[in-house]
């Protein structure tokens, strides 16, 4: 099945007015399904053609009105993918910056994850990756948990000390 695309429509196909309609049912549309950054928005609305000070002034209103906030989605996509998910601060802040999120705002969101917060979940995911793993050769189970606790955006130090942890947590003697 293919994709079809819409057509752009030309800037003076609408009135001012028809344009801001257009383009509120756009971010409304978007903001039922789930929260969206003000970038994620304005990428949205330039793809459907809408005109660049139309969608500015728009989202400028949104944002009045609190419907757009990038902080507090930026506040909960912290306690989304480091919470419930596992991922280490860098992969948090990461996400939040592709996501068009101010840097100063991403480090305001991201404090709140200390360094023994991220060695915690990481350990936690040693854990189960260590429990799935019983019976596979030790080489090739370390391997495995520090490939994941790597793609989780870990660090190789955090990673070692939570394969470390999780190793006596479940009573084994960590080998260097």
């Amino acid at each position: 099945m293919t994709r079809r695309t819409r057509d752009v429509p030309d800037p003076q196909d609408h009135t001012e007015g028809e344009w801001f309609e257009i383009a509120r049912e756009i971010v409304l549309t978007k903001l039922d399904f789930r929260a969206h950054t003000r970038a994620e928005l304005s990428e949205a609305l330039g793809r459907r053609g809408v005109p660049e000070a139309i969608g500015a002034q728009l989202l400028d209103r949104f944002e009045e009105l609190g419907l757009v906030d990038d902080a507090e989605f930026a506040r909960r996509w912290v306690q989304s993918r480091h919470g419930a998910r596992g991922l280490s601060r860098r992969a948090v802040a990461l996400e939040l910056r592709r996501k068009g999120v101010a840097d100063d705002v991403v480090e305001v969101a991201t404090e709140v994850i200390s360094g023994d917060d991220d060695l915690d979940a990481a350990t936690e995911l040693a854990l189960a990756k260590l429990r799935a793993g019983s019976g596979v050769e030790e080489a090739r189970l370390t391997r495995r948990v520090l490939g994941a606790l790597a793609r989780k955006g870990y660090g190789p130090e955090t990673a070692w000390q939570a394969w470390r942890r999780a190793k006596e947590e479940l009573g084994d003697e960590a080998s260097d």
